[in-house]
């Protein structure tokens, strides 16, 4: 059996777009001879589609275009993630061969935990059925099913007895998920002597980045073909699913697990397919690649340039704008800008105060050469004067304090957004999430603009994929001089953000614990932190929950980011 997973890019809502891209897919893989095609979950509407799926209409469109498909289908069996009606909406997969609807698989186990919201939508599905294509049994089931170590994969292997699980996946990029999610994949495969084919989704939807890495497990659980990371993929592979049953009468665990499923477990529908007809006679033969992981700092690399791009060309932008203080984040955030879109496609301002050092002009000014992007420079101070003019009398009395800092800040928000209202340029804020965890940021001010790029990076990260990029680049893209400078607002004489901070290296990791970990007090200081400083964090955390609340949507890159991920109540009167 030649089978190919479609990794592909779709918008949420964009059902023709999805479609086109469905069928020219379909098309290639004709060309390829594969004999059975997959398709990422919820493929014709995009993931997560969110409300628009109480929309009728929305449902109707997408269930018209699955019928296309379907007339398309001649000479292949596909597999297609959509949204299904029948009384209710469910998270489903069509079987469609040679021109028929064979059948709908309706996903079990719908995750209503992190950025998922499921059960708003969905009705789980009960039906666990396999298919036969020739000499060949297979399970079809959706995403979190195969997260479960029982039902659905265990009946549809065990009872069904299924060569191959096809699973298709909407599965959201963090950290370390990648290669958590592929060994889970192995256990699945293994536990149950069968080859699991795996067909994840690609492309950036509002916070969310899908990184693909599709894969081809066998029996045994080794590698067979793993798709690209963050890039559209038609991964095609010959497999040979008879050679299943050799690993299975070796193993005793499965005769004892059939009778115990037979005993306390519902009967497995066998659905025929067919004898199955290639869309090409003579198949040549094929290269499986196995494409490596990447290092952590590219693989986040790659994610914030995906969903940068993504989030732009999805939402009909095509130029932006950048806030350059001559620090660290927004260096980081330009050269993202640059790779996503094309360094004709940034726009970077330079906004000095009385309080900027020389340097915050001049890093700012070889960070843009290096980049090759233009660089405007307007300094804000007549503005800050006429404000600090206009409210002399009612501050009379009162000297300065963080209210004027946060004018300043204020100050540069309007003019990015008076470069974004005239020029149509998307701003993007350069807040990271160690700032915008203690609320070290300006509302209205550096907060101001429509993609937080770096929301969820740490300050510490931030200096990693720095340093990454210069690497990958050869040479020092972002000025050494920019990498080594004590981070600072600038916003008043001589700040330094360890004024009120401690150094990110402590910082980062009570953060984490506590935002991302959900770790007491107690829990942090036993680490080895003073307690005095953890308390005093946890503090800033719990106060500022108002403010990312009016913070534009950003990156997910950590397990548990601000936003859809990590929801507190803004008014919250528990303390520990």
């Amino acid at each position: 059996m030649r089978i190919g997973l479609a990794q592909i890019n779709l918008s949420v809502g964009d059902i023709g777009g999805n479609l086109a891209k469905i069928l020219s897919y379909m098309e290639s893989a004709r060309a390829e001879g594969v004999d059975v095609l997959c398709f990422p979950e919820l493929a014709m509407t995009g993931y997560p589609p969110e409300d628009l799926l109480l929309k009728p209409s929305f449902i109707g469109d997408n269930l018209k275009a699955v019928d296309e498909v379907r007339k398309a289908s001649k000479g292949l069996t596909v597999i297609l993630g959509f949204a299904d009606r029948d009384g209710d909406i469910y998270n489903a997969a069509a079987l469609l061969h040679d021109g028929k609807l064979v059948d709908v698989y309706r996903k079990h186990y719908l995750p209503n935990y992190g950025v998922f919201d499921e059960n708003r939508y969905f009705q789980s599905g009960t039906r666990t059925p396999v298919y036969r294509l020739g000499d060949t049994i297979f399970g079809v089931n959706i995403c979190e099913d195969i997260w479960y170590p029982g039902d659905p994969t265990r009946k549809q292997s065990v009872l069904g007895g299924a060569q191959l699980i096809i699973n298709i996946s909407s599965s959201p990029y963090y950290m370390s998920k990648v290669k958590a999610r592929e060994q889970m994949l192995v256990t699945r495969a293994k536990d149950y002597s069968a080859m699991i084919a795996y067909c994840n989704l690609v492309g950036g939807q509002d916070e969310l980045v899908f990184d693909g890495h599709s894969v081809l497990i066998g029996e045994r659980g080794e590698i067979l073909a793993r798709g690209k990371g963050f890039e559209e993929d038609l991964i095609v592979a010959d497999i040979n699913p008879s050679r299943v049953f050799r690993s299975r009468i070796h193993d005793p665990r499965r005769r004892k697990e059939q009778l115990l499923l037979m005993a306390h477990s519902g009967d497995v529908e066998l659905v025929d397919i067919g004898v199955g007809k290639s869309g090409k006679a003579d198949k040549p033969e094929i290269t499986q690649t196995v494409n490596d992981f990447q290092p952590v700092e590219e693989e986040v690399f790659s994610a914030l340039i995906l969903g940068t791009r993504d989030y732009m060309r999805k939402n009909g932008f095509t130029k932006t704008v950048i806030g350059m203080s001559g620090g660290i984040d927004s260096a980081l955030v330009a050269v993202i800008a640059s790779e996503a879109l094309g360094r004709e496609n940034v726009t970077g301002v330079t906004m000095p105060s009385r309080y900027s050092s020389e340097g915050s002009v001049t890093d700012s000014e070889e960070l843009a050469r290096n980049i090759g992007i233009e660089l405007l420079e307007i300094p804000i101070e007549k503005a800050f004067g006429a404000f600090s003019d206009m409210l002399s009398d009612v501050f009379s009395g009162r000297g300065p304090d963080m209210t004027e800092e946060n004018l300043q800040a204020r100050v540069r928000g309007n003019i990015l957004m008076a470069l974004s209202n005239k020029f149509g340029w998307l701003v993007l804020t350069t807040g990271n999430k160690s700032e915008m965890s203690v609320g070290y940021c300006t509302l209205y001010g550096d907060m101001a603009g429509g993609f937080a790029v770096i929301k969820d990076v740490p300050k510490t990260l931030v200096y990693r994929l720095s340093e990454y990029y210069n690497k990958w680049k050869g040479r020092d893209v972002i000025p050494r001089s920019i990498l080594t400078k004590p981070p600072s607002a600038e916003l008043r004489p001589d700040q330094r953000d360890t004024d009120s901070l401690p150094p990110y290296e402590v910082l980062d990791p009570i953060l984490k614990a506590y935002v991302e970990d959900d770790l007491s007090v107690g829990e942090i200081v036993s680490l080895g932190f003073p307690v005095r400083t953890v308390k005093d964090i946890i503090k800033m955390v719990d106060r500022n929950e108002y403010k990312r609340r009016q913070a534009p949507p950003g990156i997910k890159i950590t397990a548990r980011a601000f936003g859809k991920d990590r929801r507190f109540p803004i008014t919250n009167l528990y303390r520990e």
